[in-house]
This record gives structure tokens, sequence and C-alpha cells, in this order.
């Protein structure tokens, strides 16, 4: 997998967490290995003029994404084809708030949209309530079986 990360806000973030968590959701869903992922992190206010360009929405967002050679999942006989998936862009400040308001770390929000992201790229989308609840369920898989694989190399 080819996955750069570029943090351009001022917020430090673990990005080998957001590596190790990319590889191991695009490998989830069956991604080839070749494929090419690009994560950016930026400051609210180069959020906000994204999304106001691409969204017609003010304010900064916590996560868009941009996807490239409309690439989907793959299956465990065939994944999908070598390709850009596209570019992810997070705002760790937006992400900082939504962490404390939801009781957890900016860490774990940042691979929570990280992994929402991923989804998006892969023409998954939460519009209407059965594309939720499947987005939202396969999310959780990737959040929860990530988890356990960090836990388990921390052993």
């Amino acid at each position: 997998m080819s996955i750069e990360i570029n943090n351009e806000s001022a917020i430090p973030v673990d990005e080998a967490a957001l590596l190790r968590l990319s590889a191991f959701a695009l490998d989830a869903m069956h991604v080839h290995p070749d494929a090419e992922l690009a994560i950016v992190l930026v400051d609210e206010g180069a959020m906000e003029q994204l999304h106001v360009q691409w969204m017609d929405e003010p304010g900064p967002t916590d996560v868009l994404s941009f996807p490239m050679d409309e690439l989907r999942p793959g299956t465990e006989d065939a994944e999908t084809p070598a390709g850009l998936l596209g570019d992810i862009v997070l705002c760790p400040q937006v992400a900082q708030a939504q962490a404390e308001t939801a009781g957890h770390s900016t860490l774990d929000e940042l691979l929570l949209l990280t992994t929402h992201g991923i989804l998006h790229l892969l023409g998954f989308d939460h519009a209407e309530p059965n594309e939720e609840k499947e987005m939202f369920g396969i999310q959780r898989d990737i959040l929860v079986g990530f988890a356990m694989q960090e836990k388990r190399s921390r052993s």
C-alpha cells in the first residue's frame, strides 16, 4: 500500500497509528496492495475553505474524502484493481472538540474519521438509513479489529 500522510496542522498527531489503521482498513476491504491513499491534516481555516468549496457548507468539518479512481471494496477472491483510492482531509482541531464531547482521545477520533473517510473513498455513504447501518457497521468492525491487533502487538 502506498499511504502518504502529511500533517499541515499545528496539532501533533500519531501519524504512525493513522498509517497502521489505514493499512489495516484497506486490507480488510481487500484493496489492492498497490493502491494509493493520501491523508492530509489541516487547520480549521483550510478545512473551512475546502468545506465551503466542495460541500457548499460553512465552517470547518472533521473529515472530507476526495475519491480518485472510484475503487470499490474487493473480496477475498478478487481484490480491487490497483489505482488511486483518493485523498482524505482531516481537521485535528475539530476532531479534538468531538473527542472531548464523546469522551475519548483525539487519536481515537482521528482513527474513526480516517476509517470513515476510507469507506467514503470506497463508495460507502450514510444518506439513507440502510446505507448508514451498513457503513457504520463496517466502520465499527474495522476499528474493533484494529484495536485488537494493536493490543496483540503491544503484548
